[in-house]
């Protein structure tokens, strides 16, 4: 079980989850990150705006991979080849066009 010291957005308290101190620095940082962009960016200073743009970018994000972790058990592919595969389709299209 680890612990954390949470300092941000005018906030400060302790978290502790059932994950080593290394991990919850790691998700504690990116988050920070993440506000940091959105502050910056929007130029906001409302910690609660911050935080809820913080959060919906967050899920954007889980759902983005989560669909695509759905299509590559689906294809068998990754991201790479599907894009290769459009990248080969989009050029025998123009062939094809060329060519009528």
């Amino acid at each position: 079980m680890g612990k954390i010291q949470i300092d941000m957005l005018g906030a400060r308290f302790v978290v502790r989850a059932n994950e080593d101190e290394a991990y919850l620095n790691k998700i504690y940082s990116y988050y920070k990150d993440i506000t940091r962009t959105i502050q910056v960016n929007k130029n906001l200073d409302n910690p609660l705006q911050i935080s809820i743009l913080a959060g919906i970018t967050l899920v954007d994000e889980l759902l983005k991979e989560k669909s695509q972790n759905v299509i590559n058990r689906e294809t068998g592919m990754d991201r790479d080849k599907i894009q290769m595969a459009e990248k080969l389709a989009n050029e025998m299209i123009s062939q094809i066009d060329n060519v009528l």
